[in-house]
């Protein structure tokens, strides 16, 4: 506890002739002001440190130079598929660092997803489970298609109920 005390204990020297509650004040502000301005000093040198010591790094998709800037050798995958987009959820699940290009010299447009070469079999993991959704969602039939079919066979059913109810009827 008194280690805690001793620390926070400042000395302020103040020359003048008298000394009113006003000059105190002045000098209290002023020694707060440089005490502030001694700690955003600090923050700003550990930052400064911080940056050097380690680079900042980005996860995800980011750009070309991003990836690079992260000293790896990089591997590419060349996708058909212009919705690529729907990728990015696996390749977060993956946690994979990538980055998208377009071809556009090529018609239809080839889109290349660059990517750390050490990520090569993680990487792979994620376009199988891509591709099989993908496959997986082609050879569901869609939901207004089910639901038309819902319809006609409420239809169908109602159709049932009327004709029993009429064939029931007149036999009394």
């Amino acid at each position: 506890m008194q280690d805690e005390v001793n620390q926070k204990v400042v000395t302020l020297c103040i020359t003048g002739g008298k000394i009113s509650a006003q000059i105190l004040k002045n000098a209290l502000l002023k020694l707060l002001r440089k005490m502030e301005q001694m700690e955003q000093a600090r923050k700003q040198s550990t930052k400064a440190v911080r940056q050097q010591k380690e680079p900042v790094s980005y996860h995800g998709k980011q750009s070309m130079e991003k990836l690079m800037k992260q000293n790896c050798q990089l591997t590419n995958i060349e996708v058909t598929d212009g919705n690529i987009k729907s990728f990015e959820k696996y390749a977060r699940k993956y946690h994979i660092d990538f980055s998208l290009k377009k071809d556009t010299s090529a018609s239809p447009p080839r889109y290349y997803v660059f990517f750390k070469a050490k990520d090569v079999d993680i990487m792979t993991a994620a376009f199988k489970e891509y591709t099989g959704s993908q496959l997986s969602k082609g050879k569901k039939p869609s939901l207004r298609k089910k639901l038309t079919l819902a319809k006609e066979r409420m239809a169908k059913h109602r159709e049932r109920e009327k004709n029993r109810q009429k064939e029931r009827g007149p036999e009394h």
